[in-house]
């Protein structure tokens, strides 16, 4: 299989940076996937979410991620976002400073992106 773009010139990240309580980040990864794979996630069900998102987390903090998706449109990001909160699934209390908007994403837009064609000569 070739190589393919990590996104789509057009289309926008979500961005998270956060930390959750210390020494709880594996109870963290634990309750986000149950929530994150589970039919309750609204996101998951938008035809706007372009590639499911990854979580990162630090290599030399282990309280310390990173989560990352692709959309087609921030404002369908934004509504959904809302729905989340009547949702309140359970890993968000264990996010670090959430009353100081420690867990509201960047969105970034994808501006460069190697097209398919160069990609598939570089095999």
């Amino acid at each position: 299989m070739g190589l393919i773009p990590l996104a789509k010139k057009g289309n926008f990240f979500h961005i998270y940076d956060f930390r959750v309580k210390p020494g709880t980040g594996d109870e963290f990864v634990k309750k986000f996937e149950d929530f994150d794979y589970s039919d309750d996630n609204p996101m998951h069900k938008s035809p706007y979410q372009v590639k499911d998102g990854v979580m990162l987390r630090d290599t030399e903090d282990h309280d310390h991620f990173w989560l990352i998706g692709e959309w087609a449109s921030v404002e369908e990001h934004k509504r959904i976002l809302n729905e989340l909160k009547d949702i309140a699934p359970e890993f968000v209390s264990l996010i670090e400073d959430l009353d100081k908007g420690a867990f509201i994403p960047k969105y970034g837009e994808v501006v460069s992106s190697t097209p398919q064609h160069i990609l598939d000569a570089a095999k």
